[in-house]
């Protein structure tokens, strides 16, 4: 997780701690991603243009004026917004690197390596940008309901009962409209004025992140009654555990589809005719993807030398695969673990350290 240190709003990885940003932000607690407020919310004259190049695709920066007044807006309207985005694209790349911990690129990337990693438009570049689409998504949402952000209050639109009558709704639901919309405020933008392939990806794996989200919300309920009988049953929507998200997009990545522009420019097709068009919830891409088997600084492969591997499996965490025929070796290590542990009343847990020895498999 600590690996993916670094990223600039939708693209890239910087490993820059983020001071205090105009309107009270503080130092979130762990490695900064896809959004860096310090350039999002400067106001130094001097800086104006260079706190307009918070967004950065590859070695591309875009961004409209536009654009850049509606952000740059929320620094000093409302800098909640800023901070959950912000805390929302560390969410995504923690997912990242957790769903990709044991492929050949693993979503731990350094700087140089992720700029021309993500400046082609392939599956992985895809992966990222919906995983941090959907995360601001969906700490936006849950700041909403927790009261975290002024003038966003919970979903109340649904009401009435339910078809079979046996419950209603009710409680404080998860706010999911404005977390979309917010996120779509903040990273929703095109590399240039006219439509163009990358722009066109970029928009749509966005909006397939979102949807990842909206269109999985999952229903909580609560009974009322005396002596816990369910006299009446309340329910409300919550946002899912992101895990699931990040599952549901990973199953997304595996099937991406390929497509080319448009005749028209503003529109995507599959590369082939015979290819059904993809819908709005799956990634797309447009250039393959290298096999990230070698170091390649012109690519930004970091290859799998050094990498750990298992030994006896036979998927993509296996030896064989992740070591791509090089071969592998194994030593063993002596590591320390807790055992023999006890409990005690009231609330103690003691336990013994014991030293036992694994056996480790490293690609050659």
């Amino acid at each position: 997780m600590m690996d993916f240190m670094w990223i600039l709003i939708m693209s890239v990885i910087t490993a820059v701690a983020v001071p205090m940003c105009s309107g009270g932000l503080t130092d979130p607690p762990t490695s900064q991603l896809l959004i860096d407020p310090v350039r999002m919310c400067r106001k130094n004259r001097r800086n104006m243009k260079d706190s307009s190049n918070f967004i950065v695709h590859g070695n591309t920066v875009g961004m409209a004026h536009r654009h850049r007044r509606k952000v740059r807006s929320f620094c000093t309207k409302e800098p909640e917004i800023i901070r959950e985005a912000t805390r929302g694209a560390q969410i995504g790349t923690a997912e990242c690197q957790f769903q990709f911990r044991n492929r050949r690129w693993n979503c731990s990337s350094q700087p140089k390596s992720i700029r021309r990693i993500l400046d082609r438009d392939t599956r992985e570049t895809a992966f990222v940008h919906a995983i941090t689409s959907a995360g601001v998504t969906y700490a936006v949402t849950q700041a909403c309901s927790s009261g975290q952000i002024q003038d966003c209050p919970c979903d109340r639109t649904l009401n009435g009962k339910s078809a079979d009558g046996t419950w209603e709704w009710g409680g404080c639901g998860d706010n999911v409209h404005i977390g979309y919309e917010r996120s779509k405020d903040i990273l929703d933008i095109k590399y240039r004025r006219r439509s163009d392939i990358r722009s066109l990806l970029l928009l749509h794996n966005n909006e397939a992140g979102r949807m990842a989200v909206k269109t999985n919300m999952r229903l909580v309920c609560k009974c009322h009654g005396l002596s816990g009988s369910c006299t009446t049953k309340t329910c409300w929507q919550k946002v899912p555990p992101f895990r699931e998200i990040g599952e549901m997009l990973k199953v997304k990545f595996d099937g991406a589809a390929k497509v080319i522009p448009g005749n028209d420019g503003k529109s995507i097709i599959p590369w082939m005719p015979t290819i059904k068009p993809p819908e709005k919830e799956d990634l797309v891409y447009f250039d393959e993807s290298q096999d990230f088997c070698r170091m390649d600084r012109k690519s930004g492969s970091l290859g799998t030398p050094g990498r750990q591997c298992n030994a006896t499996s036979i998927g993509v965490d296996g030896c064989d695969l992740l070591c791509c025929g090089r071969g592998y070796t194994r030593r063993v290590v002596k590591v320390k673990e807790y055992c023999r542990c006890k409990f005690q009343w009231c609330c103690d847990v003691h336990c013994d350290t014991c030293i036992k020895r694994k056996v480790i498999y490293t690609c050659r």
